[in-house]
């Protein structure tokens, strides 16, 4: 955000809180938007940010559609800002590919795909005068020296990437049934995580945590956010523990 005179900014909702927030703190206009106004709202903004797949919904958008706007933005010296922090799953959706291209800037990060949130490891992929820029701006010592080492050594280890990549999706339609099971209203997800809309989200939120289960609680609007557990026994847990609940709510 600060790599640019402020302007007018678009960001999807719901996703993260804290793009809108951080464009905000830089002086940009924000114009939160839903899915269905993004096409109409791009020739009015300077910079459009987008999730993919989005965070909580697990809404995917067509590498086709973000192509045509990140066009209708460089036209004007405007961005198309993607920010793909769960794309490690599906690789073959992603934009990388395009990196480089003018007003195109992708983020990436370490901290979902390969569970490393702690090392705060980050990517962006931006035309060389942006990441000039951008390097400028943050200087050298942006990642510590362990977080280095760690970031290495997942991004070397192939066969536990493709191994991954073979299971999750799996995985993510397996925790889709379970809280269908459990009569939860599923409305989207993605390989990591499932995205369930509740009016009552507080209340699950802290029912689960009693029983040493922690979900992502969103607000606006409510609803939570399910990850993937990491074992079978952990799955085990996760069922009961809405069992459990909805029999406390039967009994209440």
């Amino acid at each position: 955000p600060l790599l640019r005179e402020p302007g007018r900014t678009g960001v999807l909702h719901p996703s993260y809180a804290e793009h809108a927030y951080a464009w905000q703190r830089a002086g940009h206009a924000i114009a939160t938007l839903t899915v269905a106004e993004l096409d109409t709202a791009v020739d009015r903004l300077d910079v459009l940010v987008v999730v993919n797949p989005n965070n909580p919904t697990g809404l995917r958008f067509a590498p086709e559609t973000l192509l045509r706007w990140r066009e209708r933005l460089a036209r004007r010296d405007g961005w198309l800002v993607i920010d793909e922090a769960f794309m490690d799953a599906t690789p073959n959706d992603s934009l990388t590919g395009r990196a480089g291209a003018a007003g195109l800037i992708i983020l990436r990060s370490l901290g979902k795909f390969f569970g490393l949130a702690g090392a705060r490891v980050g990517f962006v992929l931006a035309e060389p005068a942006v990441r000039e820029r951008l390097q400028n701006a943050l200087g050298p010592w942006t990642i510590s020296g362990p977080a280095r080492w760690v970031a290495t050594q997942a991004l070397k280890d192939r066969r536990w990437q493709a191994e991954m990549r073979n299971c999750a999706p799996a995985w993510g339609e397996r925790l889709a049934e379970l809280l269908k099971r459990q009569r939860l209203p599923v409305a989207g997800g993605a390989a990591l995580f499932q995205w369930v809309p509740l009016p009552e989200a507080e209340f699950w939120q802290d029912a689960l945590a009693r029983r040493g289960i922690l979900v992502r609680r969103f607000t606006d609007p409510p609803g939570l956010r399910f990850g993937l557990p990491g074992d079978e026994p952990a799955w085990r847990r996760l069922e009961w523990a809405l069992t459990g609940i909805r029999a406390e709510r039967l009994t209440h």
